[in-house]
């Protein structure tokens, strides 16, 4: 359970970054891309998030990271994470914010003994921007609040690695879910799903 106030600023930026509320207990239907996309991203802990190097001369840098889009079975659609400077990834973010983030199913045990690149088991590519959250902003907090309840560990990093909130806002979305190449998926079909019968709006 969460208190009042972690519910009003859930809903608060649930709406402000366009991500409608959503909770998906089981895998969705394969058809419904968007319930599909929203699930993968809710339920996975980790992923890679690529930006480009500063220090290779454009070249793409790909770095596993820790994420959360939201408080547990609360997902807005929008990945926070939490960097610091001293790791590539942040560094490259404030030099050149292109970036993309890309997970899988495998992890969440789901694809049984397929291998990671059996089209069936599902995995999605965000690009967009990679971009640096204002730490005093209510929006920062939030973040905070998802991130910490989804990786307690966080809140007890050393503080003089001056860890910062980012978010990836999404231009771009590609879905693999099932045969037969990419599921077309807006980014505002993505993250104003409809209801069904696996997805709550909270």
């Amino acid at each position: 359970m969460i208190d009042m106030k972690l519910m009003m600023m859930l809903l608060m930026w649930g709406s402000e970054s366009q991500g409608r509320l959503l909770s998906i207990p089981t895998k969705p239907n394969p058809d419904d891309a968007p319930a599909s996309a929203r699930w993968l991203v809710s339920l996975n802990f980790w992923g890679v998030l690529n930006t480009i190097s500063s220090d290779l001369g454009g070249a793409p840098f790909g770095n596993v990271v820790s994420y959360s889009d939201g408080l547990p079975n609360e997902s807005t659609g929008i990945s926070y994470f939490y960097l610091t400077t001293l790791d590539p990834t942040a560094r490259n973010a404030l030099q050149d914010d292109k970036a993309s983030f890309t997970v899988s199913e495998y992890p969440l045990g789901t694809c049984g003994r397929r291998d990671p690149m059996n089209p069936t088991c599902s995995k999605i590519s965000l690009t967009g921007k990679l971009k640096l959250v204002d730490e005093k902003s209510k929006e920062a907090e939030f973040a905070r609040n998802a991130l910490f309840s989804k990786h307690p560990e966080m809140k007890d990093w050393p503080e003089d690695h001056n860890f910062q909130v980012f978010k990836l806002e999404i231009e771009n979305i590609f879905l693999i879910n099932w045969f037969g190449g990419p599921k077309p998926l807006t980014v505002e079909q993505y993250l104003h799903p409809k209801v069904n019968n696996v997805g709550l709006i909270l």
